[in-house]
């Protein structure tokens, strides 16, 4: 992070690449992309430009403290680079990405037996699997259909589909799809399909790529060059898809199947005196220290149970220490657990290595939990850690067991940033009054207290304020009204 004051165009690449503008409380307010972060920094800091834009402008320029810039090989990745900013930081001042023009996500539906493969522009909190954004729409559809017909997926809608469905099934259709509908194939047969797409996904591509160029060159050699280009166009497609995405995205773990295998081989690798039917994880979200916050996801069969997931705002730990926090939250859930009577789960699990997991295992002791089953597992290659072992375990990476603690530990991950993201998204919103003219930390602690957040205050007129807050005065309270307006007129 540099601040404004050492900005110097000789420092700064003529390459493509993000920028990404923070405030004096080094909070982001703005994300951009640019075809030459040169060019695009000097026309922001031109000394008239402060005063010779138009005042959305501005306002934007003159609360600019701090900026990062990230540099990137092509355009196409600084648009990704861009969009994944703009959805993790919501900086007050974009746009152009909240509106109905945005990439395209693969989303995969796990509510069903039999998930199919989709595409969508929203990314909702239903449980779906969702990789993106994807830049380029038409070769994005192409893509995908092959990978479908690869796969041998289902592209019907019924949640789980029947015999009835079959019969309505188009032949080009029925010739690729592996219908489950009528038992061709079984669930867990099916899942291990949709688990080798989501691989290819996520970048593993050279077993698809070989088999695209053996089709490829037999159709060569046979003279069928029709064919053998449309195999060379899907191979370049699969490779332009998921080549630069693969950089942008967070490891996602198909979370359906593992399910009640999972569970039963879990109890086996790990010598379990009963299955591990009730599973809670734990994780922990801070950057620098800052609105550090704790999660608590829980797994019931395999499968998440959402109605007992948890949040915790970290409240004794100051600055940056992971382990001290990790304490805090296992300390609040089972000392609650206890006091309240309630059953304990039949395996903790801790996302980190052997420091969080002895941080979890010291407050279990205090507790009066030393025998409560608990494990730790580590993001860099996937290590089990336990408190009576030297040495971690290493499992398999097509072991069910293993797919389940990843599933646990990825939903406690993005349940936690989640969180985050929702506390510093509200702390940027609030941190406009610090921009009003006579609106010091006593008065801006008082609107917040009395209209609950910047959001809710936008919903009020000037006269309103003031009657509310006879203390803030009719002619502050108009400036406060004026300000919003010209912050949302942005």
């Amino acid at each position: 992070m540099q601040h404004r004051s050492d900005y110097r165009i000789s420092n700064v690449d003529n390459k493509p690449g993000v920028y990404v503008f923070r405030d004096r409380l080094g909070d982001v307010i703005y994300v951009g992309k640019a075809k030459s972060l040169k060019r695009r920094l000097a026309s922001y800091f031109q000394p008239s430009r402060g005063k010779t834009a138009d005042p959305k402008l501005r306002s934007l320029i003159n609360s600019i403290e701090y900026f990062d810039l990230f540099p990137v090989r092509t355009e196409e990745e600084a648009m990704l680079l861009e969009s994944r900013f703009i959805k993790q930081y919501s900086p007050r001042y974009n746009v152009v990405l909240r509106d109905d023009k945005r990439f395209l996500l693969i989303k995969i539906v796990l509510n069903s037996p039999y998930p199919r493969l989709s595409l969508t522009r929203l990314r909702k909190d239903d449980g779906a699997l969702y990789f993106g954004p994807f830049p380029q729409a038409g070769v994005l559809r192409v893509t995908v259909t092959f990978l479908a017909q690869y796969f041998g997926l289902r592209s019907c809608t019924p949640k789980v589909p029947g015999e009835r469905d079959y019969t309505h099934c188009l032949d080009h259709v029925i010739r690729y799809c592996s219908a489950p509908c009528i038992g061709k194939i079984s669930r867990q047969d099916y899942g291990t399909r949709i688990q080798g797409l989501i691989d290819v996904i996520q970048g593993k591509t050279d077993d698809l790529v070989a088999y695209l160029a053996e089709k490829m060159n037999g159709y060569a050699g046979k003279q069928n060059f029709e064919m053998a280009a449309k195999m060379r166009d899907v191979m370049d497609n699969v490779k332009t898809v998921f080549a630069a995405q693969n950089r942008t995205f967070e490891r996602a773990t198909f979370q359906s199947f593992p399910g009640r295998a999972g569970v039963a081989e879990l109890q086996q690798v790990l010598e379990l005196a009963k299955a591990p039917r009730h599973l809670e994880c734990f994780d922990i979200s801070n950057i620098a220290g800052t609105f550090a916050v704790g999660s608590m996801v829980c797994f019931v069969d395999g499968a998440p149970s959402k109605k007992d997931y948890r949040h915790f705002r970290i409240k004794t730990v100051k600055g940056i220490d992971d382990f001290a926090m990790m304490r805090e939250v296992v300390h609040r859930r089972y000392r609650r657990l206890l006091d309240e009577k309630r059953p304990l789960p039949d395996l903790i699990v801790i996302d980190g290595g052997r420091g969080q997991l002895n941080a979890a295992f010291e407050i279990l002791t205090e507790l009066g939990l030393a025998q409560q089953p608990v494990i730790g597992l580590a993001k860099k290659r996937e290590e089990i850690f336990t408190v009576y072992d030297s040495e971690p375990t290493l499992l398999e990476r097509h072991q069910a067991s293993l797919k389940l603690l990843q599933a646990i530990r990825d939903e406690a991950h993005r349940f936690a940033l989640s969180f985050h993201q929702g506390l510093r998204r509200n702390r940027i919103l609030n941190s406009i009054l610090d921009e009003v003219p006579g609106v010091g930390e006593k008065r801006k602690a008082e609107i917040l207290k009395t209209f609950g957040s910047v959001r809710n205050l936008r919903k009020h007129t000037a006269a309103t304020i003031a009657e509310r807050l006879p203390s803030i005065g009719q002619k502050l309270a108009a400036e406060i009204v004026a300000h919003l307006r010209r912050v949302d007129g942005y």
